[in-house]
């Protein structure tokens, strides 16, 4: 009955665990992997931002990125988990370095810095989403890239609009507060 037993298990290990890992294309697990690293890189930043920004505009982003982003964290996590994919809990080295630049800043220059970086990240992330939502393999992991793509390029387009009412400013009054 042990050996019954043992086999069964065995039997069931073999058969599971590497067949779930290998269902994901490894474009779809890299996918995965850059896009929970970002995800948590703009909660942490956007949780800095709310402390260190001068512009209520800035701040106002930087509290929009930490929220929309732990929720597609999250949703992002529930689908790996699906998948057997282990995801990154804690900032890569690249963000960490980023986070550590901009935490020695603050008012206008951390505005400035931050969101040039929210600017270039958001450009960075939009290609490789409509990429994923376009050529994906994984149909679980090309949905989530497309329903998510919509709200990146919002926060692209805002990015854009709050670095440029920062651009060039010197002191925390002449910042404009935008929505």
């Amino acid at each position: 009955m042990w050996n019954a037993l043992t086999a069964l298990a065995l039997v069931g290990l073999l058969f599971a665990v590497p067949a779930v890992a290998a269902e994901v294309p490894r474009g779809d697990a890299k996918f995965i992997k850059e896009a929970t690293e970002g995800n948590l890189a703009e909660v942490k930043l956007g949780e800095l931002a709310q402390q260190r920004a001068a512009s209520d505009a800035v701040k106002e982003f930087g509290k929009r990125m930490a929220t929309d982003h732990q929720k597609a964290y999250d949703e992002l996590s529930q689908v790996a988990s699906q998948k057997g994919i282990a995801i990154p809990t804690a900032l890569d080295r690249g963000h960490q370095r980023l986070y550590d630049k901009l935490a020695k800043l603050s008012g206008a220059d951390f505005d400035r810095a931050y969101m040039k970086e929210m600017v270039r990240d958001h450009d960075k992330d939009v290609k490789a989403f409509q990429k994923e939502a376009k050529a994906g393999k994984d149909p679980d992991v090309k949905g989530w890239a497309a329903r998510t793509l919509p709200t990146l390029q919002q926060h692209q387009q805002q990015a854009k609009q709050v670095a440029a009412s920062v651009k060039g400013k010197s002191t925390p009054s002449a910042s404009p507060s935008q929505k």
